[in-house]
């Protein structure tokens, strides 16, 4: 008999939290191509003075992106400080390259969380980012 739990409160705000996030951030306009325009505006004291139109959704946006971006930084570091390589301790024939397992879940290294984690942070928009740095 397969009966579903009922899902933990906890559990279902945050997946709340983060589906508004998305949806917020998928109605409001990429600022990728305009920053590299506005950077070469700056004036002699740092500031690029814009005059734009903006969406309500772009204002929504911007309004709560410092927050969700420290937010998920925060979250990520934390996931990675949990989820991290450790020796397995089982018997190989390659001593130089240990079996290695997931610090928090087990499972073989990498684990399905670093996985994920690798997969969704490593995209081109990273190498644009570190350039500019």
């Amino acid at each position: 008999m397969n009966r579903e739990h009922p899902e933990d409160p906890q559990r279902q705000q945050l997946r709340e939290r983060l589906e508004a996030i998305l949806i917020r951030t998928g109605k409001a306009a990429s600022w990728h191509d305009e920053a590299g325009r506005l950077r070469e505006l700056v004036n002699h004291d740092g500031y690029v003075p814009v005059h734009t139109r903006l969406a309500r959704e772009d204002l929504d946006f911007l309004a709560g992106a410092r927050d969700d971006l420290l937010t998920f930084a925060e979250l990520g570091l934390r996931l990675l400080d949990l989820h991290q390589p450790r020796d397995a301790g089982g018997i190989t024939s390659d001593s130089a390259h240990p079996i290695l397992r997931c610090r928090s879940c087990m499972w073989r290294w990498p684990c399905p969380t670093f996985r994920a984690m690798s997969e969704s942070f490593s995209t081109a928009r990273d190498t644009s980012l570190s350039e500019s740095l």
